[in-house]
């Protein structure tokens, strides 16, 4: 339930702070005097839009903090989804910059506007005059039903595995889709995975012919740098091999008389021993090099495969080839088994049907019993308050077989007819703006009974009566303030006499400035506005005695 409210620099407020009691909370005053904007200003804190044109000073923020008893509405699993401190007196707050920036809080969390938002909707629920244009919707009438019903549980498990269904049911269209496309192109992909696998490509492979090309590409060449090697280091005279071996013998006989030279000796005896290594190495490849036309011709035949199929693929290298060939080989595979995959998920998307089906089957038998009860709630309300030859008739709808949507295969439909002898029909083909909102009254009764939501706001729902059915409207009101918190905001002294708390909203002009306040009334005061509500500013003695007649009635 809301416990304060207070705002802060908001349309023709600078600043209120407001307290409300459990049960019935009366708002009254004048037409203008800001008792809406005061509903406006709570219903930033339940994450509507907000302007800063509407500030009381554009030099200054607005803030409006809003402080809600929680305990025993099963709130807390909504605040552990949100990572948000669960607290007992839940504080909301909104604070908006000149600029039009906004933030929003829960306990001091910084949170978005849904979040605020989905945790208003939990907490309150506002009822306008407007409001009654919701009864028309199919959405709300069917909400009605199944809360009556106590079927969200079972509405749930059926969203959940409705929407199993559907996925399900997407992917094996996508499946079968793709399964004929990739039908139609099993040729191709066979025809380019025969011509990979034939290749017989290995990793590797393309460097390893490229140098072997270029070696075979250059044989002469390579053969006449070799052989001249050979020769310039043992054939000519005098070869390297023999200038080294005379310098070796030289240094060796100068070894005798200076000891600094041995040490070249040795590195030069070193170095003869590493040349005719070499020289070895180079006669041995100067053999086995030969010019091998054939071989040439093999190895660019192969090439020229790679780098044809290279160009086709548009592969970089014989790398990207073979996975590109893998790849084939994955598609044919998924082609190949397709169909069986398709009738595996078949099977599923049938076992969710059978399922759904199966709920939804059980909400409609819940429902179908639940609307008797509804209808005659409904109409012993309305009796109540006036309208005793009311009629709502439910009409409950079954979807065409194998048809379903996010709430079943019902299609709900409310009917009424306010007066004897005429037929119920569609209500804004039938009803006035008076018959709405007693009927939405009715409604809403009954959906507090089978709630937990801790407040509802009625704001001006008394338009179109007057008299005793206005009284027995706050009647309906305060009883239901007994299950819940309700603040009504209402022209009429009848249902004004019926709260637990009176406040009055009031304009305070001073000067070139306007402002909005409101306050609670004691006793004397009560008596006096509703006076004024029952016959104007100066209330004569009689209209002071009929509204304490009112007030103190039992």
């Amino acid at each position: 339930m809301l416990k304060r409210l207070a705002i802060k620099n908001y349309a023709l407020i600078d600043n209120l702070d407001i307290s409300f009691s459990e049960e019935l909370n009366i708002m009254t005053g004048e037409t203008g005097a800001g008792k809406s904007i005061i509903l406006g200003a709570l219903s930033l804190i339940l994450g509507q839009r907000a302007e800063s044109k509407y500030f009381f000073n554009q030099q200054k923020k607005c803030v409006i903090e809003g402080t809600f008893l929680v305990n025993g509405f099963q709130l807390n699993e909504f605040f552990a989804e949100n990572d948000l401190d669960y607290d007992l007196e839940t504080v909301l707050r909104r604070e908006i910059s000149s600029d039009g920036k906004t933030r929003a809080f829960i306990n001091d969390t910084p949170v978005n506007l849904t979040i605020l938002k989905k945790l208003g909707e939990k907490l309150i629920d506002v009822h306008s005059q407007h409001a009654t244009l919701e009864i028309n919707d199919e959405d709300f009438q069917l909400l009605v039903i199944d809360t009556v019903a106590g079927n969200q549980s079972l509405l749930n498990n059926y969203r959940e595995v409705f929407r199993s269904y559907k996925k399900a049911e997407d992917r094996l269209k996508e499946l079968i889709s793709q399964s004929e496309q990739s039908k139609s192109d099993l040729d191709y992909f066979q025809f380019q995975f025969d011509e990979l696998e034939k290749a017989n490509l290995m990793v590797g492979e393309q460097i390893e012919l490229e140098h072997e090309l270029d070696s075979l590409t250059h044989a002469e060449d390579i053969k006449k740098s070799l052989l001249s090697s050979i020769s310039v280091l043992s054939e000519n005279e005098p070869s390297a091999i023999v200038q080294i071996k005379e310098a070796a013998v030289n240094l060796a006989n100068a070894e005798k008389y200076n000891p600094e030279v041995s040490s070249l000796a040795e590195r030069l005896s070193s170095c003869l021993i590493e040349v005719k290594d070499i020289l070895s190495e180079i006669e041995r490849i100067e053999q086995s090099s030969m010019i091998n036309e054939a071989r040439l011709q093999e190895v660019s035949d192969r090439l020229d495969l790679i780098y044809s199929l290279q160009k086709k693929h548009r592969a970089g290298s014989d790398i990207e080839l073979i996975a590109i060939r893998d790849e084939i080989s994955h598609k044919l595979n998924s082609i190949l088994f397709a169909d069986e995959d398709i009738e595996k998920l078949k099977v599923e998307v049938d076992n969710h049907y059978k399922k759904v089906l199966d709920l939804s089957v059980q909400l409609g038998k819940s429902r179908t019993e639940c609307i008797p009860k509804v209808e005659m709630q409904v109409m012993n309300t309305l009796t109540q308050i006036g309208m005793p030859n009311a009629v709502l008739q439910v009409v409950n709808d079954t979807l065409p077989q194998g048809k379903f949507d996010l709430n079943g295969n019902n299609q709900i439909r409310f009917l009424f007819s306010a007066n004897k002898g005429q037929s119920p029909l569609p209500m804004n083909k039938v009803a006035s703006g008076g018959e709405l909102s007693r009927l939405m009254l009715s409604i809403k009764s009954l959906i507090a009974m089978h709630t937990a939501l801790p407040t509802i706001i009625f704001d001006e729902i008394d338009t179109g009566i007057s008299g005793e059915v206005a009284l027995k409207v706050g009647n309906i009101m305060e009883k239901l303030s007994k299950n819940m918190q309700v603040i009504a905001i209402t022209h009429l002294p009848q249902i004004a006499s019926k709260g637990d708390t009176h406040y009055r909203v009031y304009k305070d002009e001073k000067g070139d400035i306007t402002n909005t306040n409101i306050n609670k009334l004691n006793e004397e005061e009560r008596i006096l506005e509703l006076a004024k509500m029952l016959s104007g500013d100066n209330p004569g003695k009689s209209a002071i005695q009929n509204a304490r007649e009112l007030l103190f009635k039992f």
